[in-house]
C-alpha cells in the first residue's frame, strides 16, 4: 500500500489532469485546481483532518460533476469510500441549477461524516474566494443570494466540525447573515 503522502499526491494528480482546461469564474481565470487544493487545505490546516480518505475526497470532490470522471473510475483508483464520499458531495448537472440548489440543502444534514466536512470546507472555500472577487458579471445581489443559499447548506451541516462552522459564521455575520439553529439532536424540541 502507498504512503499517506503518495496517496494524496495521487489524487492531487488525477484532480489537476481532470480539470487541466478549466479554470475559476473570477477576473484573473485562476485553474480550478486551486478551488480542491484549497478545500483540502482548510481540511488539514484548519479542521486538523488526518483521514486521508476525506482528504482525498476534497482533491477529488468536483471531479464527477465538471469532467468526464465516472463514480467507478474514482473506485478503480482510490477506493469504494472516496468514491462514497465524492458521490455525497456531487450536483446532478441533469438537474436544473434551483433544484440542485434545493438538494443540497435538504440533504446536508443526513450526509456521512466525512462528506459533511468536504461541504463546509467547499463552501468555506468559496465563501472566501467571492468575499475576494466576485465572478465576472455576478452582481452584489446575486453574491449576497449565494450567501444565504451558503447559509441555509451550512446550518444543515451544524455539529460537524467547530472551526470550521465558526469560520462560516464570522463570513455571515460579515454580511448580516446568521444561521438558523440546528435540528435538537436529542429529537426533543
Amino acid at each position: 500500500m502507498a504512503s499517506e503522502a503518495a496517496q494524496l499526491l495521487a489524487a492531487a494528480d488525477f484532480a489537476a489532469r481532470k480539470h487541466r482546461q478549466q479554470r475559476r469564474k473570477d477576473p484573473e481565470g485562476t485553474p480550478y485546481i486551486n478551488h480542491p487544493i484549497g478545500v483540502a487545505r482548510i481540511l488539514a490546516q484548519e479542521a486538523g483532518v488526518t483521514d486521508v480518505a476525506v482528504l482525498q475526497a476534497a482533491l477529488l470532490h468536483d471531479t464527477v460533476e465538471d469532467t468526464d470522471t465516472t463514480p467507478e473510475e474514482l473506485e478503480l483508483h482510490f477506493g469504494a469510500r472516496v468514491r462514497r464520499l465524492v458521490e455525497e458531495v456531487t450536483d446532478d448537472k441533469a438537474l436544473p441549477q434551483p433544484e440542485r440548489k434545493r438538494l443540497q440543502v435538504e440533504r446536508a444534514p443526513r450526509g456521512s461524516p466525512g462528506a459533511k466536512l468536504v461541504k463546509l470546507a467547499d463552501k468555506l472555500h468559496n465563501l472566501r474566494d467571492l468575499n475576494r472577487c466576485a465572478p465576472a458579471g455576478w452582481s452584489q445581489a446575486r453574491v449576497h443570494e449565494y450567501f444565504q443559499w451558503a447559509a441555509q447548506v451550512a446550518a444543515g451541516l451544524r455539529g460537524s466540525c467547530p472551526p470550521l462552522e465558526e469560520a462560516l459564521e464570522r463570513l455571515f455575520r460579515e454580511r448580516g447573515l446568521t444561521l438558523n439553529p440546528g435540528p435538537d439532536p436529542s429529537g426533543e424540541s
